[in-house]
């Protein structure tokens, strides 16, 4: 599996939070999906709510 690097941004109490996450998975596709799951379990936000901005191997 690859790593990559999933960077974005999420709605915070003190305005948007800019965030560089680092995931392993197979494909792109898999590293964005693993980035909602986790941010939204962890933040308790919708999949609407996080913004990702770019996804590189």
């Amino acid at each position: 599996m690859s790593t990559y690097t999933v960077r974005g941004s999420f709605p915070a109490r003190d305005g948007p939070q800019q965030f560089e996450k680092e995931v392993e998975a197979p494909n792109e596709d898999v590293a964005t999906e693993r980035v909602y799951s986790n941010f939204g379990s962890q933040h308790n936000l919708k999949r609407t709510q996080i913004s990702i901005d770019e996804v590189a191997a």
